[in-house]
C-alpha cells in the first residue's frame, strides 16, 4: 500500500535532509549539513586556509575526509608556481591529510575514478566545477575559501535547500553527439543563469544510456548553466562504475525523484534532435549548431580538461582521428584529464590514434583551461573541449575560443576549420 501521506520530494531533497540529519526537509529552509567530504586543489586549498587556520588555532576536523589535489600549477613552470605546489605538498604533510594525489590529474576526474564519491554523500569542493560529483548521486558544490575554513573546521555548512530543475531527454542521442553538446545546447536555450542556483536534475532514457564520464560532464557544467548542483540519480551503470574503483557499494535504492515530487521547472526535449554543438566567442551560451560556425579557420585544437579529455572523450576524439592527419598549420593539443585514463588510453590504443594523427601530449593538468602553463597566443584562432571560453581566461585577451565536444574538435582539427563531426564518423 502507498502511503499518501509521506511527502513526495526530489533527489536533492533526499541528499540534504540526509545530510542535516532529518526526515524532511523543504524548499527554501535553510539547514546545518554535516560533510562527508572536502576536496581543495592547489590553487583553492592549503595556500588559502592554512593562514586562517594558523591564526584561529585551528585543526582540519578529520584528515581523513579532506582530498587535496595539485592539478592547477601542474606542471610548475615558475618560481610562483614551484612556491605554491611545494607549499601544499609541506602542508599536506605536516598536517597529515590521509588523501592527497600530486599530479595525478584534475580534481574532479581523480576524487571520483579514486572510489571517493559514492550516492548520498554531502561533499563541498574548493572549485566551481565541484558539482561534477552529483552525476553519483551526491550531492556537491563549489564553495570560497572561507567557506571550506568553516567546513575544515567544525565539519558542517549551512544550505538553503533548492528547488529542483529537472531535464529530461528522451529517446536517444545520434552518433557524434555527447554530453557536451547536452550543455552547450542548454547554455545557449536557456542562458547561463538557467538553473537559477537551483538543483538541476538530468533524467530520461538518453541520460541513463550515458556512461559515467558523460555523465559527469553534464554536472560538471552545471555550472555553467548557473545551477548550484547538478544530479543523475543513481542506477546500474553507477554502481558499476564504483565496483571497478573498488568501492564498496550499497545498492539499495531511494536516491531518486519521486514521481510527483514538486519541481521548480520540467523540460522535456528529445534527444534525436539534438545536433553537435559549438559556442562562439565568448560564453558558452553563444551556442549553435556546429553547422552554423562551419568554415571558421582555427589554428589549435585543444582537448583537454574535465569536461573534454577524460577516457571517454579520448575515446570520442580517436574514433574521429584513426587513419586521418592533423591539417597543416593547425596544432592539436591533448591534456588527458588523468594519468590513470592517459594509461588507459595508451593500453588500447586510444592514445596511439592521437599521436597518430599528429597530437601533441600535454601533463595531466588543467592546462589552458584555467590559464596555467599552456596559454594561446596573441590573435589564436583555437577550438576547445573546455567549460569556459570568456575572454583573456585562457590566453591573450586577443586570442578567440570556440567551444566544441571531442568529435568536433577532433574533426575541425583534420579539416583546418570548425565542422559538424557527423561526415567523418559517417
Amino acid at each position: 500500500m502507498t502511503d499518501t501521506n509521506r511527502p513526495r520530494t526530489t533527489l536533492a531533497q533526499k541528499l540534504v535532509a540526509n545530510a542535516a540529519g532529518v526526515a524532511h526537509v523543504e524548499p527554501g529552509e535553510i539547514v546545518m549539513c554535516k560533510v562527508d567530504l572536502a576536496m581543495s586543489h592547489d590553487s583553492s586549498g592549503p595556500r588559502r586556509v592554512a593562514p586562517m587556520l594558523e591564526a584561529l588555532g585551528a585543526r582540519v576536523w578529520d584528515t581523513e575526509k579532506y582530498v587535496v589535489v595539485t592539478d592547477h600549477y601542474i606542471p610548475a613552470i615558475d618560481d610562483e608556481s614551484r612556491s605554491i605546489v611545494q607549499f601544499t605538498r609541506d602542508w599536506v604533510k605536516q598536517t597529515g591529510i590521509r588523501h592527497f594525489y600530486d599530479g595525478a590529474g584534475i580534481c574532479h576526474v581523480v576524487l571520483p575514478e579514486r572510489g571517493h564519491i559514492r550516492p548520498g554523500m554531502f561533499i563541498v569542493g574548493g572549485d566551481s566545477h565541484a558539482p561534477t560529483g552529483g552525476a553519483f548521486g551526491a550531492y556537491m558544490f563549489g564553495i570560497g575559501a572561507t567557506e571550506m575554513l568553516g567546513v575544515l573546521v567544525t565539519g558542517e555548512i549551512w544550505l538553503k535547500v533548492p528547488e529542483t530543475i529537472r531535464i529530461e531527454w528522451n529517446g536517444r542521442f545520434g552518433d557524434g553527439v555527447c554530453a557536451k553538446d547536452v550543455m552547450l545546447y542548454l547554455c545557449g536555450r536557456f542562458g547561463m543563469d538557467g538553473g537559477q542556483y537551483q538543483a538541476v536534475e538530468y533524467a530520461g532514457e538518453a541520460v541513463r544510456a550515458m556512461p559515467m564520464q558523460e555523465r559527469m560532464t553534464l554536472a560538471n557544467m552545471t555550472t555553467e548553466f548557473g545551477g548550484q548542483v547538478g544530479l543523475v540519480a543513481p542506477d546500474d551503470v553507477t554502481f558499476e562504475y564504483l565496483r571497478t574503483r573498488g568501492v564498496d557499494v550499497d545498492e539499495a535504492g531511494g536516491w531518486d525523484t519521486d514521481d510527483d515530487a514538486s519541481l521548480r521547472a520540467r523540460h522535456t526535449l528529445c534527444a534525436p534532435d539534438l545536433s553537435p554543438q559549438v559556442a562562439a566567442p565568448d560564453s558558452p551560451a553563444n551556442s549553435a549548431s556546429a553547422s552554423q560556425y562551419a568554415g571558421q579557420a582555427i589554428d589549435i585544437a585543444y582537448i583537454g580538461a574535465c569536461t573534454g579529455a577524460k577516457l571517454e572523450d579520448l575515446r570520442m576524439a580517436a574514433r574521429i582521428l584513426r587513419g586521418h592527419k592533423v591539417a597543416s598549420g593547425v596544432s592539436l593539443m591533448v591534456a588527458p584529464a588523468s594519468a590513470r585514463d592517459q594509461e588507459q588510453a595508451a593500453d588500447e590504443g586510444t592514445l596511439k590514434a592521437l599521436t597518430d594523427a599528429g597530437a601533441t601530449l600535454l601533463p595531466n593538468s588543467c592546462g589552458a583551461c584555467a590559464g596555467f602553463g599552456q596559454r594561446f597566443g596573441e590573435d589564436a584562432r583555437v577550438i576547445s573541449t573546455t567549460a569556459r571560453n570568456f575572454k583573456g581566461r585562457m590566453g591573450a585577451a586577443s586570442s578567440r575560443v570556440w567551444l566544441g565536444s571531442p568529435f568536433t574538435v577532433a574533426a575541425s582539427a583534420i579539416a583546418g576549420s570548425i565542422v559538424d563531426p557527423r561526415a567523418l564518423l559517417a
